[in-house]
């Protein structure tokens, strides 16, 4: 029954609006029932760090994703690992023997040059959906805000599918501080002249998710969201919860 006035979702298959969740081992029957209630709230799934590499069942999982539309992709830290010692053509028959068809490029833990990683990107395009990070997990490592942008808009004209800016999966480094506290005048810029559509933006926690939902519209991307907090972060998008009660009214998309 449908009796309620609430804001308007995209729905699957979505090019925007996305929920991607982080997946830290789930085991593959716990998995399966997760999907068979709520594969149509969730769009992408990352399977988080370099797990992938010492996963059990990974192609299983991978085929199971799939079957429920749910886009799955290796971490950015596999990718890093791999860059690091050289063994790029390696991960790629790896992602291609289980079925991965999205690849993330990234330089959170590494220093990768902007430059060097748009050239990986050029080599990718005729094999894979690309998917590039933004930030640094370093705490330390500052960016400009106009280095943020001038990354995000290079690598969407390289071509892209989306540009992730990094939170890490505790919502402690990158568009956040150590304390977990959003960087406000970083998103806005952002938001100022990028698209926000190609944009997935690294909200691990209820609190960060309701901040973006707030700041743009129930259907801003969202990434490292947890497993648990799947339907949560639907009813919030969806203005049914206290701190985004007024969704319905203030839509910004």
């Amino acid at each position: 029954m449908d009796f309620l006035h609430l804001p308007e979702r995209t729905i699957k298959p979505r090019t925007y609006g996305l929920t991607s969740i982080i997946d830290l081992g789930t085991p593959y029957e716990e998995l399966k029932n997760i999907l068979t209630d709520y594969s149509h709230l969730i769009d992408v799934a990352k399977i988080g760090i370099g797990s992938a590499y010492v996963a059990p069942n990974l192609k299983k999982k991978i085929d199971l994703y799939k079957e429920f539309n749910v886009k799955p992709y290796c971490g950015g830290t596999l990718f890093e690992k791999c860059y690091l010692q050289k063994k790029i053509p390696e991960y790629l028959h790896f992602l291609q023997l289980h079925g991965i068809e999205w690849v993330e490029v990234s330089s959170g833990t590494l220093d990768i040059s902007i430059e060097e990683r748009l050239n990986i990107i050029s080599n990718l395009l005729k094999d894979f959906h690309v998917i590039a990070e933004v930030g640094s997990k370093d705490v330390n490592h500052h960016m400009d805000i106009s280095e943020w942008k001038q990354e995000i808009e290079l690598l969407l004209n390289a071509g892209c599918n989306y540009v992730i800016t990094e939170g890490r999966d505790s919502g402690t480094s990158g568009i956040y501080n150590q304390n977990g506290k959003i960087n406000a005048d970083l998103i806005s810029n952002i938001l100022e002249n990028l698209d926000y559509e190609k944009i997935i933006f690294e909200a691990p926690t209820p609190k960060h998710q309701m901040y973006f939902i707030n700041e743009i519209g129930p259907n801003v991307n969202l990434g490292n969201v947890k497993l648990s907090d799947v339907l949560v972060l639907e009813a919030q998008r969806c203005g049914l919860r206290c701190e985004t009660f007024f969704m319905g009214e203030h839509m910004l998309i």
